[in-house]
């Protein structure tokens, strides 16, 4: 079902909402959260879809505030606010409103958010693009007990780490983060086959200015307290790491973005699932935990506040054809730079400093 208001409030939209949960029979009991998701026009749609699919883990009330410029150059600075209010198949599971805020309003949006949260359920805001630098201290971002944005979908997706460790305050978490879950969880599980292996130094392989390449290079880094290189690849994203022990090197590699190949000394390669995964499966595992990620601030402050900031991507020598060529995976020779260095230069015992999610 679906109710369409024009030039309208709060208290008319959540009198909307009463009006559609009766006229199907849907009581507003089951929802668990609101997930806040503010974004442009262009980008709506794409949101909203992936909102409605995690719904149907964690069954939400979903406000997508979508600020816009008044209709005409006449009447620019109209504060006026439109909303559709979304009950039944048309919104997942739970409820959706699309709020659109056009002039003054738009500057006050917390104003028309805050009357429309669930009582007594925790609040997620989700950036799909453009993200504030403080999202803590963004009115919108205030609201909530979670606050997720997506490096990747920044100008400078690199450079823009820096901003999220500047800014960080617990209950902050990036979709760049997000997507390297299965690669921590492979490679944990991996040491653990290991227990006594003593890490030498590792590489992280993937695209050039991929945000979640560094983040894991970070995380190695931060964890196992050794150098940790990170190359260039045509990708598609994040295609190799290779961890070198004492006792043989341990080697994870995806170089079509959906099955992996992991390598260790002593053992027989074994095929496992590493696809790249999708804005809605993302957004369904963050909505898991509600509490600070306390391993990504490590790995992030570590990366900006240790390393002295982000480490770049190495390129390799020659024109950028030869750079594709020479992108062989994991083990591939090639030039670089080391990007990520321990402070202290100790080197532990990988099963008590490796950590997945």
């Amino acid at each position: 079902m679906k109710i369409d208001l024009t030039d309208t409030t709060a208290g008319k939209v959540n009198a909307a909402l009463v009006q559609a949960r009766r006229a199907i029979g849907t009581p507003a009991v089951g929802m668990v959260l609101t997930l806040v998701v503010v974004t442009d026009e262009e980008n709506a749609y794409d949101a909203q879809k992936a909102a409605n699919e995690a719904s149907r883990e964690h069954p939400s009330r979903k406000l997508v505030v979508i600020k816009r410029a008044s209709r005409s150059s006449r009447n620019r600075h109209e504060a006026r606010l439109d909303a559709e209010v979304r009950v039944g198949a048309d919104a997942g599971t739970g409820e959706t409103v699309v709020l659109r805020l056009y002039g003054e309003v738009a500057q006050h949006a917390q104003s028309v958010v805050l009357p429309l949260l669930l009582p007594d359920a925790p609040v997620v805001v989700w950036w799909p693009v453009e993200s504030p630098l403080d999202p803590a201290n963004d009115p919108l971002g205030a609201l909530g007990q979670r606050r997720v944005t997506d490096t990747y979908a920044a100008e400078r997706p690199v450079d823009e780490l820096t901003s999220r460790a500047a800014a960080y305050r617990p209950g902050d978490t990036d979709l760049a983060w997000t997507r390297i879950t299965p690669w921590r969880s492979m490679l944990a599980a991996a040491l653990d086959q290991k227990p006594s292996a003593e890490i030498v130094s590792a590489s992280v392989r993937g695209e050039e200015d991929n945000p979640s390449c560094e983040l894991l290079a970070m995380w190695l880094a931060d964890r196992l307290e050794v150098p940790v290189e990170r190359t260039t690849s045509a990708g598609p994203g994040l295609t190799a790491v290779h961890m070198r022990t004492q006792d043989g090197d341990i080697v994870l590699d995806r170089a079509d973005g959906s099955l992996a190949t992991l390598s260790m000394e002593g053992q027989p390669d074994r095929s496992v699932a590493l696809k790249r995964r999708g804005t809605a499966e993302l957004i369904a595992e963050e909505l898991r935990r509600l509490d600070p990620d306390d391993t990504y601030e490590s790995a992030l402050k570590f990366g900006v506040d240790k390393l002295g900031g982000v480490p770049e991507a190495a390129k390799s020598g020659g024109s950028g054809a030869q750079e594709k060529a020479g992108d062989g995976g994991a083990g591939s020779p090639g030039t670089s730079d080391t990007a990520a260095k321990s402070s202290g230069g100790t080197k532990k015992a990988a099963s008590r400093k490796t950590a997945a999610k």
